[in-house]
């Protein structure tokens, strides 16, 4: 499709680098941007305008926001249903599938889904080869409840040549099972397509929960974290922003962004480091030291590893 010119309140944080040279960081982007409810195709294309600023400035993982396709406060489970795509068959898929191919990146982005008569609060996973697989959001928000499935495909794991990679969407950041889970899979880097609400009782002058979270799960997962969120206000819904790229040490490299604005985060991350990170001195290992013979393992279901459901093209080139 033909790209509109950059949106002129898109801004670009600076890069923050961070590991040592042995392996070649990778570079790590989040768009924090404001979809518009119902405007799939006008969704789409500011989605690909970001995508491509992200690549021009060298990100290899590029994550984009929860439901970015859709918008996200639906009135009504027929205008969610209208809103949603079904994997073989879906426009955005498409287009983000081709721009993963053509700009050598990896790409983690947010959309309705539909399988057949059920709608999912969905992540496709996409390489330069194709799709690698979805995520269906296990931990439905407020009024998602009324209109998506809980997911179905647990928590995939996908091998790429940088590390291991994985995909969670918004409340699930609310429950440290998930990322211990992930972490006994020794995922590298997670990436958190999002909307982030504000939170009741948020005092003021305090960081966003969502963001202390995510730096707790990073530091005491030792795994790195992307968290691309939304901003704007739908159907009297505000959304607050603040994407975040935490390593894993559990610190942030980029962000918080703004609360109200569009902006493209980047950062870079080594995982050869983040994996010796796991080591926090001669005695300590933070995977290791878990006493599952007192709380056990943790369980989900791992039905489908690939993240697909049966009958979901690869769009693989």
């Amino acid at each position: 499709m033909s790209l509109p010119s950059s949106p002129s309140n898109l801004s670009l944080d600076v890069d923050h680098t961070a590991g040592d040279s042995e392996l070649p960081d990778t570079l790590v982007a989040c768009v924090q941007m404001e979809p518009r409810l119902g405007q799939r195709a006008q969704n789409l294309e500011e989605s690909m305008v970001t995508i491509e600023m992200a690549a021009a400035r060298g990100a290899s993982v590029i994550v984009l926001p929860e439901l970015v396709s859709s918008g996200y406060a639906f009135k009504s489970r027929s205008e969610a249903f209208a809103a949603a795509e079904p994997v073989s068959d879906s426009v955005s898929l498409r287009a983000w599938s081709e721009a993963a191919s053509r700009l050598g990146v990896h790409l983690v982005a947010g959309f309705a889904e539909r399988e057949g008569e059920r709608l999912y609060n969905s992540a496709a996973i996409m390489s330069p080869r194709g799709l690698l697989g979805l995520y269906r959001k296990l931990h439905l928000w407020g009024d998602e409840q009324l209109f998506f499935e809980p997911g179905n495909l647990g928590l995939p794991v996908f091998d790429t040549d940088f590390g291991r990679i994985a995909a969670v969407i918004c409340y699930d950041g609310w429950f440290p099972e998930v990322y211990r889970r992930l972490s006994e899979q020794h995922v590298d880097l997670v990436c958190m397509p999002t909307n982030w609400v504000p939170m009741p009782q948020q005092p003021a002058g305090m960081p966003a929960m969502a963001n202390t979270l995510a730096m707790a799960a990073a530091h005491s997962n030792a795994m790195a974290i992307a968290c691309a969120n939304r901003v704007g206000v739908e159907r009297g819904q505000a959304f607050i922003g603040q994407s975040l790229i935490v390593n894993a040490d559990g610190w942030p490299l980029a962000g918080p962004a703004s609360i109200d604005r569009p902006e493209l985060l980047l950062a870079r991350i080594n995982i050869a480091q983040a994996r010796r990170g796991r080591q926090l001195n001669a005695f300590n290992h933070l995977l290791r030291d878990r006493r599952a013979d007192l709380f056990g393992a943790c369980s989900f279901n791992e039905a489908a590893p690939r993240g697909l459901p049966a009958a979901a093209p690869s769009f693989e080139r």
